[in-house]
């Protein structure tokens, strides 16, 4: 089984070929099907921001090959003996959540599924010929999405909590940091909740472009601009009462408390350096202003309402870069360049939308 794989730890920034971290196609061997499994013959597998992380050892250092991706879409070979309580069939086309939980702990009992100690990430990894995944892992897709849509059903998944997370109300005014993937799907979304003054702060032009199209009725250009001084214009004094970090740039985030109003809320949504520490004044920040500060980690109990979404955003600017499993390693270095919004790998050139 063909899979596209880690196999040098380092950066894929790093100009140095010596300390460079270097992708390529292994083979890898099938997986056995269980009998609550179902195993997926992979269409699509869109690269994510934590896969490059993965390459540099972030995640743990690489001492062999080391399969990449998570965020797939395909179609159903084979189920378990046990599979298919959920009503799938072999033939159906389905979206993946790399998340399988254990559904018997006390967090996966208490509505916290994200904390589940028992979690088994990337049972397969997803950009490979084919995936075996637990049954809960895997969603079918409506008719009217396609698989290059469909792998797109985690982000979607990430975005739908993260508006959860964010309480938002109709008529509140939103900033929204990062036009990344992320970023773009979360202000797509929290336009449709009804927020005003819906502003998009990132540094990159085309992707101010891209905000704008999706929704926003601002953009801020945090290199050129004075962000704090511009929302402060946007808002007429009163600031955002919704701030959302899809950045997870150390850089950015410190003057986000500043730019929302009193009694705001500021969600840290993205993975951010584990040595980071973001210092906070706690009279102006808590006492004065009453801010509201949480995160997001992982998107338990949002897929189902994931997939539903799928063929309600505009998704086309997500799928328009296409490389096949074999360029795997040339699809890397041009999401490096970070011009792309998505980059999907095609993981069996037979399956189409």
């Amino acid at each position: 089984m063909k899979t596209l794989c880690a196999i040098k730890q380092g950066s894929l920034k790093d100009k140095d070929q010596h300390t460079r971290g270097k992708l390529e196609v292994c083979e890898f061997p099938d997986r056995d099907v269980g009998p609550e499994d179902v195993k997926v013959k992979v269409a699509y597998c869109a690269i994510c921001g934590s896969d490059p992380h993965i390459v540099e050892g972030i995640f743990g250092p690489i001492t062999g090959p080391r399969g990449l991706g998570h965020e797939v879409s395909g179609v159903v070979v084979e189920l378990g003996s046990q599979a298919g309580k959920s009503g799938l069939k072999v033939g159906d086309r389905i979206g993946g959540n790399p998340s399988a939980f254990c559904g018997t702990c006390y967090y996966c009992q208490n509505g916290q599924q994200q904390f589940c100690p028992n979690i088994k990430r990337y049972k397969s990894p997803g950009m490979s010929e084919y995936v075996v995944w637990h049954e809960s892992m895997v969603h079918k897709l409506p008719p009217e999405v396609g698989l290059k849509k469909g792998c797109l059903l985690e982000p979607v998944s990430i975005a739908v909590r993260m508006v959860d997370k964010a309480c938002i109300k109709i008529g509140q005014r939103v900033a929204v940091c990062g036009g990344g993937p992320i970023g773009q799907l979360v202000l797509q979304c929290v336009k449709r909740f009804g927020a005003t003054s819906l502003t998009m702060i990132e540094p990159v032009r085309e992707r101010r472009g891209t905000a704008a199209r999706y929704g926003a009725e601002f953009t801020i250009d945090p290199s050129s601009e004075d962000v704090v001084g511009r929302s402060m214009e946007i808002t007429r004094g009163l600031g955002f009462d919704v701030v959302i970090d899809c950045s997870g740039s150390a850089r950015a985030v410190g003057l986000l408390p500043q730019i929302a109003a009193k009694g705001g809320l500021v969600e840290y949504g993205s993975m951010y350096p584990d040595d980071f520490e973001m210092p906070v004044n706690l009279y102006r920040t808590f006492f004065e202003k009453e801010l509201t500060f949480t995160g997001c980690f992982l998107s338990p109990y949002s897929f189902p309402r994931a997939v539903q979404m799928l063929k309600e955003l505009d998704l086309d600017e997500f799928i328009r870069e296409v490389y096949p499993l074999s360029r795997g390693p040339e699809a890397f270095d041009e999401h490096a360049g970070g011009k792309r919004l998505k980059i999907l790998i095609q993981c069996n050139e037979d399956l189409q939308d």
